[in-house]
């Protein structure tokens, strides 16, 4: 047990005591109405005597039993306006019952928080994101109705992500109203005989309707905002289709295809090509171009496997064709002509939202129920002095080169910065990668980015992480000097050509936005709810341009959300989900992961235990020559409950989806030990970390009982 661990332990131990003791030494007896009515006037005679110290000691044991969510509050509270009179009372009581609830959350929080958020953590992810957004608008709602038990409240609220800060204030300011409706009876304490006279059906009532006003308040306050986003636009009275959808890329596609699936008449414009940025300059090309990038290093690697060849090389203008044909070979997947089979009306022109209902397209102006943005992200173009000199590529450019660089530079070392750098350096380019972190693959724990690190050092591909480009200088035929610091010193590196990976850019300029008045976030991206609607009624975002998460199948994910809702939202609408959304970087080793990684967890302050499996291990891994590499499993402490897993090694973006299946489906690492795997396949591995898993939590006592009854059913 952890220290942490008997700590808890300790304190919950210490509470439980101070709460048997009050009831074992008669406090819920003291703390009646009945008890303090039989001796008001020898108390009350005390008070006049010693005021300040009675204050003292009423305000201290208010503390202690909201504290320890003791019966009496309300008591109390009567007890207050009795000998204290309506104002003082009201200012003991509210500061009191106040501190008193603040207590009562610090410890729920301390003692419970993280295992409630270990184990229900799937379940809870929407509640923690309400309470993010408006846990304070629901904390002063619950606060207003004393229907709703004050110390449940305190300790529900402990579990969730409010800051205590936002308890404490609304806290005080949402059970004033009913305080001074008891601290007031209170004045008038000897006519009343039981709680019932006070805590009337009628008086409950008005504060029941006193909470439900906020509610009211906020349902009628989002009305307000969506006919205010609204006004000045005229409501078409007849319809052209039911959804525009803006942007022909991954989100863009799927929405349409959902929305045609369902019968709606369905608008897709795109300005440019069909496929968007996945087709036609990102997931697609870098994929085929991987694939030959890897062909020639196999095939450089051919003595290990007992066959002799005389070298690689590498036509590097065959391979950037084959890369062509790729996506010529895979455009007719999301071509015009397949959608409008399915029935969707597309057409290959500029959009400009005109209204909530109208979209332009050209000289036409289509009249929609509803729109649907999807039109994804650009590259994003750093400011560093000096980069206009150079003709730069980006990743949407890059696949134009015919003829191989000798000295690559790529600025930028995430998930696309590296598979670049590998491949290009595969295919023969003297490859330098700069990174402004101190690790490639930030985003990742540092054990699982290790590996690839080392597999490029291997490749003598140059690294510089921690380097900070101050710089650059060049030329319109693409080569240059790259000026930066790097571990103190400024450092000068050559390139012939200059490669840009540092992120994405929503596509937001030029739609009509602005003058609809569409909120966006800080990075550009379109600001939406958990139904991916903006403030503007009608209008859904799904994609790049919504973020946070861009991947094609990110966007997937999201454009059924925003489809479905745009079309259905009137009737039921569906809040996306993200927590079993995996993610793959596809250099040698690939990593792939989904849910929680350590250094999340550790953010979060998630409570986790790790187990890992060496896939250098695996037969099948070992039959094929591979390297190795790690899967690394988080799971609840104690419980084979699904955080996260990482993988890095061979076919990690396959392995990984066994566990995204069992995390979506609350499959624990029981289950997956249970399944039965082909032998020999790289699935197997799934099946021994759940055995690792296993083997760490064997019940060590049963088995040295069952020890002793082999041996004896041995006659030992």
């Amino acid at each position: 047990m952890t220290t942490a661990a008997r700590t808890r332990l300790l304190i919950a131990g210490l509470l439980l005591v101070a709460i048997g003791l009050f009831f074992a030494l008669g406090g819920a007896h003291v703390l009646s109405l009945g008890y303090f009515q039989s001796r008001q006037a020898e108390i009350s005679a005390w008070v006049a005597r010693h005021a300040t110290l009675a204050a003292l000691i009423y305000f201290l044991a208010y503390v202690a039993v909201a504290g320890l969510s003791l019966p009496g509050g309300l008591v109390m509270t009567l007890i207050g306006g009795a000998l204290f009179g309506f104002v003082e009372g009201l200012i003991l009581v509210s500061f009191a019952s106040t501190i008193g609830a603040s207590m009562a959350f610090i410890v729920s929080r301390y003692l419970f928080h993280n295992t409630v958020q270990q184990r229900f953590g799937r379940w809870l992810d929407p509640v923690n994101q309400g309470i993010k957004r408006d846990g304070a608008f629901y904390l002063f709602t619950l606060r207003l109705v004393p229907a709703f038990p004050f110390f449940m409240i305190n300790l529900v609220f402990g579990l969730t992500p409010i800051r205590l800060a936002t308890f404490f204030t609304v806290s005080q300011i949402g059970m004033l109203p009913a305080t001074a409706v008891y601290v007031n009876a209170g004045t008038q304490l000897a006519s009343i005989h039981s709680i019932g006279q006070i805590a009337s059906p009628s008086l409950i009532g008005a504060l029941v309707l006193l909470g439900l006003f906020p509610l009211a308040a906020r349902l009628g306050l989002n009305k307000l905002r969506a006919r205010r986003a609204l006004a000045g636009y005229t409501k078409p009275k007849v319809f052209d289709t039911n959804v525009v959808v803006i942007g022909g890329g991954s989100g863009g596609l799927v929405a349409s295809y959902i929305a045609a699936a369902v019968k709606a008449r369905v608008t897709l414009v795109e300005h440019k090509a069909m496929g968007g940025e996945c087709l036609n300059t990102g997931c697609v090309p870098s994929k085929a171009l991987i694939r030959s990038a890897r062909a020639a290093y196999e095939t450089g690697r051919a003595d290990e496997f007992g066959l002799r060849c005389d070298g690689v090389e590498v036509d590097f203008t065959a391979v950037m064709d084959r890369v062509q044909r790729t996506i010529k070979q895979i455009a007719p997947h999301d071509s015009r002509e397949r959608f409008e089979r399915l029935g969707v009306d597309v057409v290959q022109d500029t959009a400009v939202i005109r209204s909530p209902w109208t979209v332009a397209v050209g000289e036409r102006e289509i009249r929609t129920r509803a729109i649907v943005v999807a039109t994804g992200a650009a590259p994003r173009i750093p400011a560093i002095p000096g980069l206009h000199t150079v003709d730069y590529l980006t990743t949407d450019t890059v696949w134009g080169l015919r003829e191989r660089p000798e000295r690559l530079m790529i600025i930028g070392a995430g998930p696309v910065g590296c598979e670049l750098a590998q491949a290009f350096s595969r295919l023969g380019c003297r490859v330098t990668l700069l990174s402004r972190t101190t690790q490639l693959l930030p985003r990742e724990d540092a054990d699982i980015a290790e590996p690839v690190r080392a597999q490029f050092q291997t490749e003598n591909i140059e690294l510089r992480t921690g380097f900070n480009v101050t710089e650059i200088q060049g030329s319109k035929a693409g080569a240059g000097v790259v000026t930066g610091q790097h571990a103190g010193e400024t450092i000068a590196i050559g390139f012939d050509r200059l490669l840009l990976a540092v992120g994405r850019q929503p596509n937001v300029k030029g739609l009509g936005l602005e003058r609809l008045g569409v909120e966006l976030a800080d990075d550009q991206s379109i600001e939406t709810d958990s139904f991916l609607q903006t403030n503007v009624p009608g209008i859904y975002v799904c994609g790049d341009v919504a973020g946070p998460h861009r991947f094609t199948h990110a966007a997937a994910h999201q454009a059924w959300h925003a489809s479905v809702n745009a079309l259905f939202g009137g009737f039921k609408r569906f809040k996306v989900d993200y927590s079993a959304l995996p993610r793959a970087v596809f250099t040698d080793p690939e990593i792939a992961c989904v849910g929680l990684n350590e250094k999340q967890a550790a953010k979060h302050n998630i409570r986790y235990e790790v187990t890992t499996y060496d896939l250098g291990e695996l037969d099948r891994s070992i039959a094929d020559g591979n390297a190795g590499g790690t899967i690394k499993v988080l799971t609840v402490p104690g419980k084979d409950t699904i955080l996260g897993a990482a993988i890095v090694g061979a076919h990690a973006g396959e392995l990984i989806h066994e566990f995204t299946l069992a995390k979506r489906h609350g499959l624990g690492l029981n289950k997956l030990l249970s399944t039965i795997h082909v032998y020999p396949t790289y699935m197997e591995a799934v099946r021994h970390t759940a055995g690792q898993w296993k083997q760490a939590h064997a019940p060590r006592r049963v088995l040295a009982w069952l020890a002793r009854f082999h041996a004896w059913r041995r006659g030992g």
